[in-house]
């Protein structure tokens, strides 16, 4: 009897044993457990503006956009960051250093081999354009005999494959290496006659090159997608469902049309004007816009956005209220800045550059970008005082005096008598800053949309966001003008 009880309870604790062994055994967490419990998000993708870009307020782009909404649904930090170019991107998919590739990408045969696509969020037109000066392309084989550039390796390359094996058989094209120049350039240099070119690439490469048109859309239109790691079904499964939510809300629409080059109306002349003189004029400035705006903690783009809104670049020239030189200061705010000679170049730049930093300064704080820089700008413009008012009048009518988009709805009342009647600093012509404004912004676009420039000369290696900051405890915008000098 002694002996089977000792036989049972060895059982017993072999039971135990086997059950507790089996019990920290524990299933290997999947990459989006992983994801949760190291808190981040790690998107790979490429400096492009379609994609993402350093701007003068901070990174954009869509595929920034949507990463960061992702990234807040999950409740995790984004960390972003660019990569060469698509080799790279599946090289850092398939070893699992990332979680995802977004980067307007298109499922491939390669792709395939990196990870597992995700379903297409957009449907992209692919144009077929042609300089203004040519005949227009209206139909696919009309391409036949045509001189037709494609970037090598491309999507759109792939399509005319099979548009060459299905309708028009004596179509060809000449590639273009990837890393050179875009094909539309090909195009407004002379040295093709039509390109092929994503509708959305197009909405930013026509404001480089104005003299560049669409003929017409391809019968094929290009899917794009995210590209999520191999064997990761739970998060491919929440990518798909994020994007179906984003679309289900109208969020996706809004987000795929402002991350395009068609956010403000194209202005073929002055778009021309611009390209001709960032090609001729702006190198003579460039490094001291450089320069000045290191030294006052701004970005040279914005900086050199104003100078041309002032002057076009032009040291000469000069207001019929007497404002002269690159940055139009006018003599009292001259001789404040140490300024003693308004014609020289590099001091007007540099004057210019430390008036829109003491400007900056009296902005709050707590108003976030870019509408801060925005602010800045109106101020630049019309005066910190004007501005003051102008938000003050946006409160009082029940509305967000730290956003940019209400108060320009505003400045403008300010030259109605039963408003500016009621202001400390009076009259003033708002709309001109609500103007001035807009056309910096357009031409900071334009800046940062020229190749090579969508980076800072030192980028960061990756820009990590957190996914729920809390916003400032807001303060009454007339709080703040109490305290503000005039203008």
């Amino acid at each position: 009897m002694r002996a089977l009880m000792r036989a049972l309870m060895l059982a017993a604790l072999l039971v135990a044993l086997v059950a507790a062994s089996s019990c920290s055994k524990r299933t290997p967490a999947g990459p989006l457990d992983a994801i949760h419990a190291r808190g981040e998000l790690r998107i790979a993708t490429l400096n492009l503006p379609t994609c993402y870009y350093l701007g003068a307020q901070g990174t954009e782009g869509l595929e920034y956009e949507l990463a960061g909404a992702y990234a807040a649904r999950l409740g995790v930090r984004l960390t972003m960051y660019a990569l060469a170019n698509e080799r790279a991107l599946q090289q850092e998919l398939a070893t699992g250093r990332a979680d995802i590739a977004a980067a307007s990408l298109t499922n491939t045969p390669e792709w395939s081999r990196a990870g597992d696509a995700a379903e297409a969020y957009a449907l992209i037109p692919q144009l077929v354009v042609y300089p203004r000066n040519g005949v227009r392309p209206r139909d696919t084989l009309q391409l036949e005999s045509a001189h037709l550039a494609v970037r090598a390796g491309s999507a759109q390359e792939r399509i005319l494959q099979r548009l060459k094996s299905t309708m028009a058989p004596q179509l060809h094209w000449e590639e273009t290496a990837p890393s050179s120049a875009d094909p539309v350039e090909d195009v407004d240099s002379g040295e093709a006659q039509y390109a092929i070119v994503d509708a959305r690439e197009f909405s930013f490469a026509r404001h480089l090159y104005p003299d560049v048109l669409v003929g017409f859309a391809l019968p094929e239109e290009r899917p794009v997608q995210w590209l999520v790691r191999r064997d990761a079904p739970e998060l491919l499964a929440s990518v798909n469902a994020f994007f179906r939510d984003l679309r289900a809300t109208g969020r996706l629409a809004q987000l795929l049309q402002g991350g395009s080059g068609d956010t403000r109306r194209f202005e073929y002349e002055e778009s021309r004007v611009f390209q001709e003189h960032v090609a001729e004029r702006l190198p003579r400035y460039r490094a001291w816009f450089e320069k000045a705006a290191g030294a006052s903690g701004l970005d040279w783009r914005l900086l050199a956005a104003i100078g041309y809104q002032e002057s076009k670049w032009d040291p000469r020239a000069q207001s019929d209220e007497g404002a002269r030189g690159v940055m139009m200061l006018t003599a009292d705010t001259a001789q404040a800045l140490g300024l003693k000679d308004r014609t020289d170049a590099e001091q007007s730049i540099y004057a210019g550059a430390r008036y829109l930093a003491q400007v900056r300064e009296k902005i709050p704080e707590r108003i976030s970008e870019p509408d801060r820089t925005w602010f800045t700008v109106a101020a630049y413009n019309v005066g910190f005082g004007h501005l003051e008012d102008a938000r003050i009048i946006t409160q009082e009518l029940g509305k967000d005096p730290d956003s940019w988009a209400e108060v320009r709805l505003r400045l403008p009342l300010l030259a109605q008598e039963r408003w500016y009647s009621r202001a400390r600093r009076g009259y003033a012509r708002g709309w001109e800053p609500v103007q001035f404004v807009d056309r910096i912004q357009r031409y900071l676009r334009l800046l940062e949309w020229q190749p090579g420039e969508s980076s800072p000369a030192v980028a960061p290696a990756a820009v990590s966001t957190a996914a729920h900051s809390p916003p400032p405890p807001a303060v009454p915008a007339a709080a703040s003008a109490r305290g503000a000098p005039g203008s």
